[in-house]
């Protein structure tokens, strides 16, 4: 019975890092279809993200029987419901790469990111796509030291989100008011994915050691505080 328990304890796992993948995968086809104005690749984003839903909803029902039949205690425990908060995150992030595919189909034909912010935009997918990557590595290798590491690529993503945001406000801004409102909701996109990439990573350095530190229940707290995308 214990062996079985286990066994949907890896699943349960695997599922998770598959939905790394699929986040990333997202947010990856959601860029160039930005930068490309590719409407077919923005439609596909946007079509995928059910995969991605139906794999939360399967992870959380997965993870609800186990707590009822097993009634896991200590580490197992911590696994089940901590896999829980992950598979949220993870949702939302497949979410934010479906917004920014949206973008890129509002637009089209025309692509919704002007010329001089591209390398910018460029960045902030390259910085999403590594550290969901790292998420995932995390995820299954349970590294606490490799989990802290996200921080450094979310203040990467802080930097060029606040390097975006100093475009639209210093004055030289020449594509008008429409393209503000899209680069404004595209850097808010690319920022919030971080943000769920960084949780998820905080909630393995929890299911490891069993503490929750202030500084990642204060970036947690920061996150519920803010008004959704």
């Amino acid at each position: 019975m214990r062996d079985a328990f286990h066994e949907d304890l890896d699943k349960i796992s695997d599922q998770l890092v598959e939905m790394t993948h699929l986040a990333g995968s997202a947010m990856a086809r959601a860029t160039t279809a930005l930068l490309d104005a590719d409407i077919n690749l923005a439609e596909s984003v946007i079509e995928a993200d059910k995969h991605l839903d139906d794999l939360r909803e399967e992870l959380d029902a997965m993870s609800v029987d186990l707590l009822a039949r097993q009634q896991p205690v200590a580490t197992d425990l911590r696994m089940v419901v901590t896999a829980m908060r992950m598979s949220a995150d993870l949702e939302r992030m497949g979410d934010l790469a479906r917004h920014v595919a949206k973008v890129a189909r509002l637009r089209f034909p025309e692509s919704a990111v002007p010329a001089d912010i591209r390398a910018t935009i460029l960045q902030m997918g390259q910085v999403a796509e590594r550290i969901v990557a790292k998420a995932g590595q995390v995820i299954a290798s349970k590294d606490v030291e490799a989990a802290k590491t996200l921080e450094r690529d979310d203040d990467a993503m802080d930097d060029l989100h606040r390097q975006l945001f100093g475009k639209l406000v210093d004055g030289t801004w020449q594509h008008g008011t429409e393209a503000a409102v899209d680069i404004t909701l595209v850097g808010r996109y690319y920022e919030r994915f971080a943000d769920h990439a960084v949780s998820v990573a905080h909630r393995v350095v929890y299911l490891v050691t069993g503490e929750w530190d202030l500084e990642a229940r204060d970036h947690e707290e920061d996150e519920d505080s803010r008004p959704p995308a």
